[in-house]
């Protein structure tokens, strides 16, 4: 929370507050299972008091975010792969401060909790937000027009095709494009108050060139092994980097052998690119078979089909 306040994307309340024109948000930490130590503040706009809750109130706005599936597939047209994400995206669109008294929360001051608490009112978009996607989706194309005659077209299509939400994937045909163009790119978005960073790429010349501290942690040079790059999450699709693959992954851990429980194995599988299709039909076609047979939910499979569900889950 100090950092928030620190980077000005909240402030101590200076909003009047007119009758029927203000909002406080509850807000509570979330640790992340493989980020240890780390903790994100997250300000919950959809807490509802006396029937409604912020986000029913906010207009969503036009849907500005490029389809996935897009995003993915023109990652894929050249061979030289890289990934940046826009560090803190929403919170670098500002709200107008006449729009402030609704995003207001307690904390303590210095975050001393021996102190009262007092009001303090976000000054950005919040993570969480309804209208958040639409607006800094409409501020990172806006950057990209006017910026336009001083970058170019090639590169301010990048921002415009090639990002979903915060994440920028795009792929070039040489190493020596790639690293032109993303410098490019970076400078554009800073432009419009957005840093780019966290890359990532296939091609160890393109990581060599970008500053360390621009690198996401698994590639900065004390662990940069050529020919040994990480696994990186593309999108939520896993990208091996050293062998330049898209994959997978499935949980089969602690699920029972329940209708209920094999579909959730299936639905742990994220593929929206329907890669593992021919894996998967076969653990569908087993499930497909017991909804067939009336089984209900929560009913123990019958012992054909779980040695059927055994052979195909080893030969994962």
């Amino acid at each position: 929370m100090d950092d928030i306040i620190a980077k000005g994307n909240a402030r101590k309340s200076v909003t009047k507050t007119e009758p029927g024109k203000c909002w406080y948000i509850p807000h509570h930490g979330v640790y992340h299972p493989n980020k240890p130590g780390k903790i994100r503040v997250v300000f919950d706009l959809s807490a509802e008091y006396k029937g409604t809750s912020l986000n029913k109130e906010l207009l969503p706005g036009p849907d500005l975010t490029n389809q996935i599936i897009g995003v993915l597939l023109r990652f894929r047209e050249e061979k030289v792969g890289v990934m940046g994400d826009i560090e803190a995206m929403f919170h670098q669109v500002k709200v107008p401060d006449h729009h402030c008294s609704f995003l207001k929360f307690l904390w303590w001051e210095n975050s001393d909790t021996t102190k009262e608490v007092i009001e303090y009112e976000m000054t950005a978009h919040v993570f969480g937000g309804s209208s958040s996607p639409s607006c800094s989706n409409f501020a990172l194309r806006k950057t990209a027009k006017d910026n336009e005659e001083i970058y170019g077209k090639n590169v301010t299509r990048i921002l415009e095709r090639n990002f979903y939400v915060d994440d920028m994937l795009k792929s070039f045909s040489t190493a020596e494009e790639a690293i032109i163009v993303i410098q490019k790119v970076k400078e554009l978005c800073s432009n419009g108050g957005f840093n780019l960073t966290k890359f990532i790429s296939n091609d160890e010349v393109v990581l060599s060139s970008i500053p360390d501290l621009n690198r996401r942690v698994n590639v900065r040079n004390e662990e940069l092994v050529i020919g040994c790059l990480p696994e990186d999450n593309a999108l939520g699709v896993k990208w091996n980097t050293d062998k330049d693959t898209l994959g997978f992954t499935i949980c089969f851990a602690d699920k029972p052998s329940t209708r209920r429980g094999l579909l959730s194995t299936l639905c742990s599988v994220y593929d929206p690119l329907g890669l593992g299709a021919p894996f998967l039909l076969k653990g569908r076609q087993i499930v497909q078979h017991l909804c067939q047979s009336n089984l209900k939910w929560d009913d123990k499979i019958d012992e054909i089909s779980a040695h059927e569900w055994l052979k195909w889950k080893m030969t994962y």
